[in-house]
């Protein structure tokens, strides 16, 4: 060996043995990752293996062992607004998409979401990410996921409604697809759907679970002959409910309806029966990322959007918003659970980051990163996290939790909380008067400043859906229900104690 190339060695060397812990070079984040995007359907964590449920989800509890599970993780309490905060990275206040039934559009031709607030999905289709969604839409003020401004090349999305239909094939379409009680489309057997503008002839026994799960991995193989980076999002329609039987489960029973779900002895053993086939389908994703060979290029994120329907879904408490989010793949160092915060405005800067996109300060976002925390560069992400679901807001930070404050349902300061080191409810105590806390409730007092809420005079209230709206929402029964969790969690709720 010369000379210069032994000191090129030792230099070299050198740098390897200087370089800081935290950058984490073992956990490189490959140039532009594939992403796998799943995002279940109205489900609280408890239910899953990996956060101590009692269904068997053996796939979803991989991912965590071998990734990252965090503790509390929150969306909003209702579907439309957690997907629009994950899609723009910006929370109600800037959307105006505070509940499926309180959408708040300015004045304007260019009203319409995504033509005033640029997706994820957008930027990264720019980047030269092949793009697809399949499942669930539900977001913004009817618009479809074809649309060229959402940034979607490919789309299989579950339509309820034949007007939609009708927008997006032609008016001479109507769905046949129906709901167990005929009165409606399904999303389960004999599914309406819609894909890449052709609406599908579906029968009685095709299951729209398996058909979305299909297209996803059908678009994955496609970007992967195609040799480009891929975007694939996945917002699943299962599980929502319990009304109807489900692949592979001994409850499956016979196609379509089984029974009045809200009454069936059985419901609770046919929701963990269901997410175990949501489990099931994961691992449909996980088999085919594996055979396409991409696993070490391939980051996959399994979350939910809102509390399980019957528990504390439209709720304004924690148990309300609190999701699963498990994350693993390429350049995810191996964590477990972790108590670190985080929330659904996140995703956005975090995909863009991966897809090697800037995000440009005047598109405004409340998200942060988690590329840092996911590669093992930083150990803590976030001081605190923020939630709102129609006029209530909900805060957090590491040792404490505001709730519920609502000036509508005569909840203006909220209910006040010390956590102390936990996340799961158990062990809050209630400090909403106590004088020894209340610089902390103090420095919340100041972080909601720059969350503005719907006021009472705001013109949205004179409009028929605010009138309509605002009925429904203060109903003695209606607020009861929004201000207290479900009995099954009311173990920090200090009015049951």
């Amino acid at each position: 060996m010369r000379k210069w190339d032994a000191l090129c060695v030792v230099f070299l060397s050198f740098l390897v043995a200087e370089t800081p812990a935290g950058s984490n070079p073992a956990v490189p984040v490959p140039s532009q990752p594939n992403i796998v995007l799943i995002m279940a359907d109205d489900v609280s964590p408890d239910i899953f293996g990996c956060y101590g449920g009692a269904a068997k989800t053996p796939h979803i509890d991989s991912m965590a062992k071998e990734g990252v599970l965090f503790k509390t993780a929150w969306a909003s309490a209702m579907c439309s607004p957690t997907r629009a905060t994950m899609m723009t990275g910006k929370y109600p206040n800037k959307t105006g998409i505070y509940h499926n039934a309180l959408m708040i559009k300015p004045e304007g031709p260019k009203s319409r979401l995504f033509a005033r607030h640029k997706t994820f999905s957008k930027l990264m289709q720019e980047a030269g990410y092949l793009t697809a969604v399949a499942g669930k839409w539900h977001v913004g003020y009817g618009e479809e996921p074809h649309l060229e401004v959402t940034g979607f090349d490919q789309y299989s999305i579950w339509q309820l409604k034949n007007s939609k239909i009708k927008h997006l094939c032609g008016p001479e379409f109507e769905h046949t697809g129906a709901w167990e009680n005929e009165t409606c489309a399904s999303r389960y057997w004999h599914p309406s759907i819609v894909e890449n503008g052709t609406y599908l002839d579906t029968k009685p026994t095709d299951y729209g679970p398996d058909i979305f799960t299909q297209f996803i991995c059908d678009f994955m193989e496609e970007a992967v002959g195609q040799e480009k980076p891929f975007l694939a999002y996945y917002p699943m329609v299962g599980p929502h409910d319990t009304r109807t039987g489900y692949p592979t489960t001994p409850l499956r029973g016979d196609v379509g309806d089984l029974g009045d779900y809200k009454r069936d002895k059985d419901r609770d053993e046919r929701f963990a029966a269901l997410n175990e086939y949501i489990d099931v389908l994961v691992g449909r994703i996980l088999s085919k990322v594996k055979a396409l060979g991409i696993e070490d290029n391939t980051i996959i994120i399994f979350c939910s959007d809102n509390a399980t329907g019957d528990r504390n879904k439209m709720a304004g408490v924690e148990w309300g918003c609190r999701v699963p989010v498990v994350a693993s793949g390429a350049g995810i160092k191996k964590r477990g659970a972790v108590n670190t915060l985080m929330d659904f405005s996140d995703f956005y800067p975090t995909l863009c980051e991966w897809a090697g996109v800037d995000v440009a300060e005047e598109l405004d976002i409340d998200g942060k990163s988690l590329v840092p925390f996911f590669s093992g560069k930083t150990e803590k992400h976030r001081d605190w996290i923020y939630s709102t679901i129609a006029t209530t807001q909900l805060l957090r930070t590491e040792k404490y939790m505001l709730e519920v404050v609502n000036l509508y349902l005569g909840h203006p300061a909220g209910r006040f909380y010390y956590c102390g080191d936990n996340r799961e409810g158990p062990g809050y105590e209630q400090v909403t008067n106590h004088l020894e806390h209340a610089a902390e409730r103090k420095k919340f007092d100041q972080l909601l400043e720059q969350f503005p809420p719907i006021t009472a005079d705001h013109a949205f209230w004179q409009t028929p859906s605010g009138k309509k709206f605002e009925a429904y929402y203060t109903t003695p029964q209606r607020r009861e229900r929004h201000l207290y969790n479900h009995p099954a969690t009311r173990f920090y709720d200090q009015k049951f104690h």
